[in-house]
């Protein structure tokens, strides 16, 4: 019996979020033996390589000037000190904790949206949006023992990954989707290179952590196809949500590669920000106007360059 265009739509952005997951765990297996920004240089020249292709193969190099606009450059900004700050967080954090942090992600994109856009929000949309930074507040635990300072890099990731949403909103229709994304992703791997020094230099790096930056490269460019295929065959109001499944795939590779077991604040935390979230997402469609949280599924909550 065939899928309805919204359950394959649904299937689809769940294993998008799958594939980014398994990207994120990847990584954090190879920061024991390798800085960051070599990361993000070895991982975005093969991610660059390959959706630089893709958008060849696309068209979407036809007119190259337009990556000039200033929506991009602060785009790409947004998306380049994401990244830095996600990373820093995921080599020190639980995954699922960071993943959780992230979830909060469609909420600063409406509350940014109704201050730098003027986007009407209503008292509804703020309850929500106050009650998923109460949430944040659970997870992270500030002033208490279980307090983590490198969950201020999640919250600082969650500051660039939604000044990248809201710019994306100012960036001309008729700019492709491929060339932003493959400008994106070079950006990231310059930062990456800048920062392999004053991160602690170049690392040897053997077969199998070539290899795995690989994976996690085929993972990035996998996640991005899954995630337009599920929003050309669904509904977005009804895909929207499934984007949540990130931490789910966060809490099962987290403890079955790291052993980690969440506690109860940051279960509940984590639950508070998702209903949140999902509430928020009600809210837009029931009042027709998707286009501040959806902003935020349509690459992935983390940042891109992840």
């Amino acid at each position: 019996m065939p899928l309805s265009p919204n359950l394959r739509g649904a299937l689809f952005m769940s294993v998008a979020m799958a594939v980014f997951t398994i990207n994120d765990a990847l990584t954090k297996l190879i920061s024991v033996s390798m800085n960051m920004g070599q990361v993000m240089l070895i991982r975005g020249i093969m991610a660059t390589l390959l959706i630089g292709f893709l958008a060849w193969r696309w068209g979407a190099f036809v007119r190259p000037r337009s990556m000039l606009h200033p929506m991009i450059g602060l785009r790409v900004l947004g998306e380049t000190g994401a990244t830095i700050c996600f990373l820093a967080a995921l080599k020190n954090m639980p995954i699922a904790n960071i993943s959780a942090v992230l979830q909060v992600l469609p909420l600063t994109v409406t509350m940014g949206a109704a201050f730098f856009l003027s986007e009407p929000v209503g008292w509804r949309r703020w309850s929500a949006i106050i009650a998923g930074f109460v949430g944040i507040l659970i997870i992270i635990r500030p002033g208490f023992d279980g307090f983590n300072a490198y969950s201020l890099y999640g919250l600082a990731a969650v500051t660039f990954a939604t000044m990248r949403d809201l710019t994306t909103r100012r960036i001309p229709d008729n700019v492709p989707t491929a060339l932003i994304s493959t400008a994106t992703s070079a950006a990231v791997t310059l930062g990456g290179a800048l920062l392999i020094v004053p991160y602690g230099g170049w690392s040897p790096m053997d077969g199998m952590s070539f290899g795995m930056l690989a994976i996690a490269a085929l993972c990035v460019v996998c996640g991005y196809h899954f995630i337009i295929q599920a929003l050309r065959v669904g509904d977005l109001s009804f895909i929207a949500p499934f984007r949540y499944m990130a931490l789910l795939w966060a809490l099962a590779l987290g403890f079955l590669l790291f052993g980690d077991r969440p506690d109860l604040p940051m279960i509940v935390g984590a639950t508070i920000v998702v209903c949140s979230g999902l509430y928020t997402l009600y809210r837009e469609r029931f009042r027709g106007n998707l286009k501040p949280a959806a902003k935020s599924t349509s690459p992935s909550m983390a940042p891109e360059g992840t």
